[in-house]
């Protein structure tokens, strides 16, 4: 259908796939899948969005949105794509301890702007990923094990549903439901553009923190240090484990290029000398390649985890586990290693805590806080590693996790299009059908 005709009254930016600009705008950080719509509206503010959603619904046009395409859930074909890089508008309240942050945000943003009142938002382990849709899918991040998922911490909403309205939504607000849906519901609830919203900070000036990186003799024995030592650490250890082999390619570090290695990831709000006493054990656990553990302000948190920052093609997926024992995680960490044909990163990140606790007094849908660890698998996509072939091992590797599996979480589900499986139990996934026949009967989004 063509729409050339009436649409620049939607926004500024509106293309179409003939338009010079289109690639560029539809394109993400995820690089494997890419939404091809006949319209792109790259939003500058919640008018335009909501001018963009009342012409999709009087078309019957499905609506989509991207903000920096990290967590893009597959490639989509048609319909309205909603872009709001443009939207980048934060503001602090150091008084009151809160950021508004606008719908195209990056973590990045929203710390350079609370760090000089020494406070912190609950933000992940990538600063460029989009804040909004991450808050959305629950959010757990570096501080996620002392004050829990960053969903638990949001004071509003602001959101434009299917009908074109733009509504303000509080907890205890009358649109209830929908509050409970979007905060926790990520991918798997599709109810409506958040054009802003308010979040908690945190007095969060420094961590101890970065990394212990060992060699391929000895990620065995990381694997099950790590483990060992996750079961004694206080609420304010927030940490992961990461296993991979590097290939042996130009522009990595000479020490990297080949390995196969083990990194464990720490974040530790509190004291630098308790932070350097309580990773004595990982330091001693077995010969370090690399060691990168120090105080750091909370500004330069992005070294702790050292994530790429090109866009590059992927597939991910995880498994919420109740507990996770030495055996299992060894075998898991086997079924990914050297010799496969499928280049991927395994991680095992620790949950509990705060993260165990339900911080939004039930009024959010955040799957599995019972869980104690995250299992999760990033693996590259390559034309000779198709999604099938990928998704193919991930059954395999999980399946490794028996009885102890509860569920999924969406934050961490990178390509799998309209799969929600596992993400919610069959109360909670009743609920919120019926809030999506409430606000988007149509299924507009």
């Amino acid at each position: 259908m063509d729409h050339t005709n009436d649409v620049q009254h939607i926004a500024r930016v509106v293309l179409g796939p003939a338009d010079p600009g289109y690639d560029e705008e539809v394109a993400g950080f995820q690089t494997g899948f890419r939404h091809r719509p006949e319209l792109v509206v790259g939003a500058a503010d919640a008018d335009e969005v909501r001018r963009a959603v009342t012409y999709a619904a009087g078309r019957g046009l499905t609506v989509s949105v991207q903000a920096t395409g990290h967590g893009l859930p597959g490639a989509s074909d048609g319909g309205l794509l909603i872009t709001t890089r443009r939207m980048d508008g934060v503001r602090i309240d150091p008084a009151a301890r809160t950021a508004r942050i606008d719908a195209g945000v990056r973590w990045a943003q929203v710390v350079a702007a609370a760090s000089p009142h020494g406070l912190a938002p609950l933000s992940g382990s990538s600063p460029g990923v989009g804040a909004v849709s991450y808050v959305l899918g629950g959010g757990i991040g570096l501080l996620g094990r002392r004050f829990g998922y960053a969903s638990d911490h949001v004071r509003a909403l602001e959101v434009v549903t299917a009908d074109g309205e733009l509504r303000r939504l509080t907890a205890r607000g009358p649109d209830g439901d929908l509050w409970r849906a979007l905060l926790g519901g990520g991918n798997a609830v599709r109810l409506g553009v958040v054009t802003a919203m308010e979040i908690d900070l945190f007095p969060v000036a420094a961590l101890y923190g970065g990394y212990v990186r060992y060699g391929e003799e000895s990620v065995e024995t990381a694997v099950r240090a790590y483990l060992e030592w996750t079961r004694g650490v206080p609420d304010e250890m927030t940490s992961g484990l990461a296993v991979m082999s590097y290939p042996d390619a130009p522009g990595l570090p000479e020490h990297l290029r080949g390995r196969y290695v083990a990194t464990v990831s720490v974040a530790y709000s509190g004291d630098g000398a308790a932070g350097a006493r309580l990773v004595a054990p990982l330091r001693a656990a077995a010969p370090v390649l690399e060691d990168t553990l120090r105080e750091l302000s909370y500004a330069e948190n992005a070294t702790v985890y050292a994530e790429p920052d090109q866009p590059h093609a992927y597939y991910g997926d995880n498994a919420m586990v109740r507990g996770l024992d030495a055996e299992t995680a060894v075998r898991v960490v086997k079924a990914t290693g050297p010799g496969q044909p499928v280049w991927s990163v395994t991680q095992i990140s620790h949950l509990g805590g705060a993260l165990g606790r339900s911080g939004g007094g039930g009024l959010d849908s955040v799957p599995h806080r019972s869980a104690a660890y995250a299992v999760r698998m990033l693996s590259v996509l390559t034309p000779d590693t198709g999604v099938a072939r990928v998704r193919a091992l991930h059954r395999e590797v999980f399946a490794l996790l028996g009885e102890q599996v509860l569920g999924r979480a969406g934050n961490f589900s990178f390509g799998g299009g309209d799969e929600v499986e596992g993400l919610h139990d069959t109360t909670l996934s009743a609920a919120l059908s019926q809030t999506k026949r409430r606000y988007d009967p149509t299924a507009v989004f």
